[in-house]
């Protein structure tokens, strides 16, 4: 009964969800299938984590397992095989909210970073923390998902000391900030402005990541704080999910094709996100619209119903994996195919996603649009892992 509730609910609508691509009946996807499988996907944000603890799962007994089946996320191991992920950067997300207590940013960071070395030690046949770029390949030749850690908000480092102490638990790259200034850097999402950019702690932290092998992650921050960062930055920087302003006028959590440029010109990636805050206006309006008359119509937004509302209306509109494709090809029209990668957000954005690309297992759709429109192989291999590979090898 559990299963035919969301059936009789979706016939209710009318009409399913538009007939995603099937291998069976689209040559472009039967070539992508081919090509991961021998191509791992490096995604650069994953929000399981935080994801667990959101649900209050984290903590419950065998929790870990979840890994192994999560439907209600968007993230695990089966659907990760599926769609290709071997490389998922797990974001040790701190809310901006930890920021007003010393420590206890710190505190949370070291939690999370835990549930990671957790998993990896429940399933080592299955996982493995992964603190070098060299031991990715050796892992997926294994069939063994690479998990790397990255920290989304620089709120935990209140010291330069802990910039080593991070480096030492495996953070690979750090977010500066994220919903609000803090102590490093001003939020593209925050009024305050608080140091027009980098503070001058800031900077030294820049200075120090360069110098022990984390990446920058200049995703959240002002324009302005970027640029500071470019100046100051001896290593190539990473964006590990923004997309391109060109299709969000306005939207400076977004990057403009000037910062684009200029971090293409330090060899850095720009990985690019798939929710549909960040594709376009229109994508923005119309998910909200729908998550409006979602909560109108009495779903929850984490049932099948309310996830088959979601897709339904998305679906109508029209937006698809071909809008995400657009970021990716504006990037490599703008500065070549050596500056885009991946930076998904599952986990992240809840049901703010194309409908097919609704979770891990559904990156081969994405990577047949890119075949379809004239990637090469070479092309696709780049996105998927080279390019940022390079990164984060130039940062060790």
């Amino acid at each position: 009964m559990r299963y035919l509730l969301p059936l009789l609910f979706l016939l209710s609508l009318g009409c399913a969800p538009k007939t995603l691509p099937t291998a069976s009946n689209d040559a472009f996807l039967q070539r992508a299938e081919q090509i991961l499988k021998h191509t791992p996907i490096i995604d650069t944000h994953v929000d399981f984590p935080w994801s667990l603890v959101e649900r209050k799962e984290w903590y419950t007994p065998g929790y870990t397992a979840l890994v192994l089946q999560h439907p209600e996320g968007d993230f695990d191991y089966p659907r990760a095989v599926k769609g290709g992920l071997y490389v998922p950067f797990m974001s040790i997300y701190i809310p901006a909210e930890y920021q007003k207590e010393k420590g206890r940013s710190r505190e949370v960071a070291d939690s999370l970073i835990q549930m990671v070395y957790a998993i990896a030690q429940d399933y080592p046949d299955k996982f493995a923390l992964t603190k070098k770029s060299a031991e990715v390949m050796p892992h997926f030749k294994k069939g063994i998902i690479s998990l790397p850690m990255g920290m989304e908000n620089g709120s935990p480092i209140e010291s330069l000391a802990d910039v080593a102490y991070f480096h030492q638990r495996g953070i690979r790259y750090v977010t500066l900030t994220h919903s609000r200034d803090n102590q490093i850097s001003d939020s593209s999402y925050d009024t305050l402005h608080t140091h027009h950019g980098l503070s001058d702690f800031g900077f030294q932290v820049v200075k120090e990541m360069n110098k022990v092998g984390i990446m920058v992650d200049v995703s959240h921050l002002t324009d302005d704080a970027i640029w500071d960062v470019l100046s100051v930055s001896t290593r190539p920087v990473i964006a590990t999910h923004s997309g391109c302003r060109h299709f969000t006028p306005g939207y400076e959590r977004n990057l403009p094709d000037t910062l684009i440029r200029a971090i293409a010109a330090k060899g850095g990636v720009v990985a690019v996100p798939f929710s549909h805050y960040f594709i376009s206006s229109r994508s923005r309006e119309v998910y909200n619209q729908a998550e409006a008359d979602m909560k109108a119509a009495g779903l929850e937004e984490h049932s099948e119903a309310g996830k088959a509302f979601i897709r339904k209306k998305l679906a109508e509109a029209d937006i698809t994996v071909k809008d995400v494709a657009d970021h990716i090809d504006h990037i490599r029209n703008l500065v070549g195919i050596d500056h885009v990668g991946f930076g998904g957000d599952f986990d992240g954005v809840g049901l703010a996603l194309p409908p097919d690309l609704m979770d891990v297992s559904a990156y081969p759709n994405l990577i047949a649009e890119l075949l379809r429109i004239g990637y090469s192989t070479a092309d696709i291999r780049k996105i998927c892992y080279k390019n940022t590979l390079r990164v984060w090898k130039a940062n060790e």
